[in-house]
């Protein structure tokens, strides 16, 4: 029962990351777009940050959470199964999550350079720079559910 709790645990608190990661570039695009409207630009730089605080906190849960799902087994044999013991498809996962990871980062780095009044990529190129993560998401998604290696 504690595995499946585990299990339920991690899922929420992707999904909740998922949705910080998602959307704190299209805050990105909101200020790329905005530029000589201060108020607005103050107001997309603060929800900007607390997304990315949020965030953070989201993916610490996320981590500690799917560490015990990967090694659980090895401290709590009789709790955790060893669903991921010799699994191919779990280190692709892993790559891809850190990707999205590093995805987050960057819009972070992003966010902090247009609240320091720096320069932003147009609101196109921000647009394309959206829709990675989807592709990451899928990736990972897929090899969870599907398991192929």
């Amino acid at each position: 029962m504690i595995y499946l709790w585990t299990k339920t645990f991690h899922l929420l608190f992707v999904i909740a990351w998922m949705a910080a990661v998602f959307y704190l570039p299209r805050i990105l695009v909101n200020l790329s777009e905005s530029r000589g409207e201060a108020a607005v630009q103050q107001r997309l730089v603060l929800m900007g940050r607390r997304l990315y605080g949020f965030g953070h906190v989201m993916f610490g849960l996320v981590f500690v959470l799917g560490a015990l799902l990967w090694f659980g087994f090895r401290v709590m044999p009789a709790v955790y199964p060893p669903v991921t013991a010799g699994s191919g498809w779990m280190h692709v996962k892993f790559l891809l999550v850190l990707l999205l990871l590093g995805f987050f980062i960057w819009s972070g780095k992003l966010l902090k350079r247009a609240a320091a009044g720096g320069a932003l990529p147009s609101a196109k190129a921000l647009r394309w720079f959206n829709e990675l993560p989807i592709l990451l998401a899928l990736g990972a998604i897929f090899l969870v559910v599907g398991k192929p290696f």
